[in-house]
């Protein structure tokens, strides 16, 4: 049976270029790069050359990257790290409603440590207002995160004008920027970013690794204790072959970013057209314009969305309700109900995402399929109205 991944929000497979870098890291070069003999002189080495290429990317200094086990250690790290660190300057903290659940629940946690939180709204298409920020500022205000790039409808937020309010207001600002890296430019002095979360395996590289860029200056604390790894910021051997594997998958997906980009964007407008055509009262989430490349966000009217993935997936196709880290849970999308989206319309969400290896066959294929689906499942749906 034919096999076709659109899923590649949720994770991406390791290219093989990036998976060559790390294997002489499993065992000819296997050194602890905190061991002064050679082997880990060789390890360090390899991990200060690996935090150059991510600096570089991003424009930034190499002491400004801190390896991670993902990007949810990443998030915690700036959310928790620095909210605790400056207490004694503010107790509130500003975030938005759509957020990834590692950045929510990390405001949970500093709820029930005794500081408050802000949760801003976003519009129909999943932008924060600007406005909304300002107004949530207050003087006691220590930190503001909000997503570069949302993992459910993928919309891209106006970073850099979000930051610049809180930048002039001398609050920190942290931006998730997972789903960002490799799908547009990601520039920390032109964003103005204090801090920026990142992950490997949205990036075909491996998995358990991640890294967090922290502008020089921010205050903030460890959440690991032990040795004086990572310059006393994440405790804990680093993982050497999964940041050699990670820098390298930085590097190549930023070199093929123009190309990918393009690739990409005609596979989901040719997905798009084709299923405008041929399945009626379908829903957009977000807006068609301002989001990654590669995600589309649809609801098709009457229909589940775990019942289009079940039957997708006896096709040999992998799509997704929305987050993977939220797959299972009955509850309609957090994302979608912020947008205001109908909880029957929220709960048929499916996300397609393309990645580097999808081609027009396989749009062809899966726009193929897909209408005699949701006919069938509207056959037998009680909420889909055959009136209409």
């Amino acid at each position: 049976m034919r096999k076709i991944y659109l899923d590649h929000a949720a994770t991406t497979p390791v290219r093989s270029e990036v998976l060559e870098t790390m294997l002489p890291y499993f065992n000819e070069k296997f050194g602890n790069a905190s061991s002064i003999h050679g082997f880990g002189r060789d390890a360090k080495v390899a991990l200060e050359e690996a935090r150059e290429k991510v600096a570089k990317i991003l424009d930034a200094s190499s002491s400004e990257i801190f390896f991670t086990g993902g990007g949810t250690e990443s998030d915690n790290l700036a959310i928790k790290g620095t909210a605790l660190a400056n207490r004694k300057k503010g107790k509130h903290v500003i975030t938005s409603k759509i957020e990834h659940h590692a950045i929510l629940e990390s405001c949970k946690f500093l709820e029930k440590e005794g500081l408050e939180v802000s949760y801003l709204p976003v519009d129909s298409k999943g932008l924060v207002d600007p406005e909304d920020l300002k107004k949530a500022i207050r003087g006691d205000t220590i930190l503001v995160s909000i997503m570069y790039v949302n993992n459910e409808v993928g919309i891209i937020q106006p970073i850099e004008e979000l930051c610049k309010i809180a930048k002039d207001r001398g609050i920190y600002f942290h931006t998730d920027a997972v789903q960002a890296m490799g799908k547009i430019a990601v520039d920390v002095q032109k964003l103005n970013v204090d801090m920026l979360a990142m992950s490997g395996h949205k990036i075909y590289g491996p998995k358990g690794v991640g890294a967090i860029y922290i502008r020089k200056g921010v205050r903030i604390i460890p959440l690991s204790h032990g040795g004086q790894h990572e310059r006393s910021r994440r405790a804990g051997t680093e993982n050497v072959p999964a940041i050699i594997g990670f820098a390298k998958a930085l590097e190549l997906v930023n070199k093929e970013l123009e190309s990918q980009n393009k690739h990409q964007k005609n596979l989901t407008k040719a997905f798009y057209k084709r299923l405008i055509e041929s399945i009626p009262h379908m829903i957009l989430h977000g807006d068609l314009n301002r989001r990654i490349p590669n995600t589309l966000n649809l609801s098709f009217k009457g229909v589940e969305g775990e019942s289009v993935i079940l039957s997708l997936d006896t096709k040999g196709v992998a799509v997704a309700s929305g987050s993977a880290c939220t797959s299972g849970t009955l509850e309609p999308s957090h994302v979608l109900s912020a947008m205001g989206i109908d909880p029957a319309i929220a709960q048929g969400a499916i996300r397609f995402s393309f990645g580097r290896d999808n081609t027009m066959q396989d749009v062809e294929y899966v726009a193929g399929i897909l209408p005699e689906i949701v006919q069938r499942l509207r056959s037998i749906s009680p909420l889909y109205a055959k009136k209409e």
